[in-house]
């Protein structure tokens, strides 16, 4: 099991990061301050630190610099509200390995998480498997019964978030969150929607509705 480090003094983002996270069956740590994660990171107890720039005590640039100049290599993905030019630069020049801008669909920091852990050679176990559901995160396909089903990238990434909580119920806010984005209107009806798309193509009683909670996979 991966560890990730959130380095994020916004209380609500850290909490949705971690949720996410935690949800696609990777291990988590909290940090809200730079001085934290500055030490936390340097003690070498995760595999990938996700880095908000606008830490309070030290900045992120700051505690990305003197983690490079230690020659510490461990994968910085840098969140941040901050989306200027120059700062995309100044991250990526002190060390970072990839970027994410705030506000963010949790489906994007996810993909650029598992991206910089396959760089370092530590690719997560690349089949789920539900019953007769085979998903394949290295080939994003998904098999049903040995065919293959077509799906959109919203409609895989529902899909994986079913398969790793099998016969688990999960609320529209959680498949909301996990999916869309912390953003997403909490009143969109986009869950039914895709609900109804992954159906037509793993089945239409694959996916259990628990009427007034949510969505069950029936594996």
């Amino acid at each position: 099991m991966h560890r990730i480090l959130i380095a994020e003094d916004e209380a609500g983002i850290a909490s949705f990061v971690e949720r996410g996270l935690r949800g696609y069956g990777f291990a988590t740590s909290v940090v809200g301050d730079g001085l934290s994660a500055y030490e936390h990171a340097r003690a070498g107890n995760c595999d990938l630190m996700i880095l908000d720039l606008g830490l309070p005590a030290v900045d992120g640039l700051t505690v990305l610099r003197k983690l490079r100049e230690l020659r510490v290599t461990l994968p910085v993905v840098i969140l941040t509200a901050r989306d200027s030019v120059s700062d995309v630069v100044a991250g990526l020049e002190q060390g970072a390995d990839d970027y994410v801008s705030k506000p963010f669909a949790f489906e994007e920091l996810l993909a650029r998480v598992r991206l910089r852990l396959r760089a370092e050679g530590g690719p997560e176990g690349s089949l789920l498997r539900a019953g007769d559901l085979v998903l394949d995160l290295r080939t994003r396909r998904v098999h049903v019964n040995g065919r293959v089903a077509e799906l959109s990238a919203r409609e895989f990434a529902l899909t994986e978030v079913f398969m790793r909580n099998p016969d688990q119920v999960l609320t529209r806010e959680q498949l909301l969150s996990r999916v869309w984005g912390f953003d997403y209107d909490p009143g969109s009806n986009i869950v039914d929607v895709y609900v109804r798309y992954v159906r037509r193509k793993l089945g239409p009683d694959r996916v259990e509705t628990v009427r007034g909670v949510g969505y069950r996979l029936r594996a």
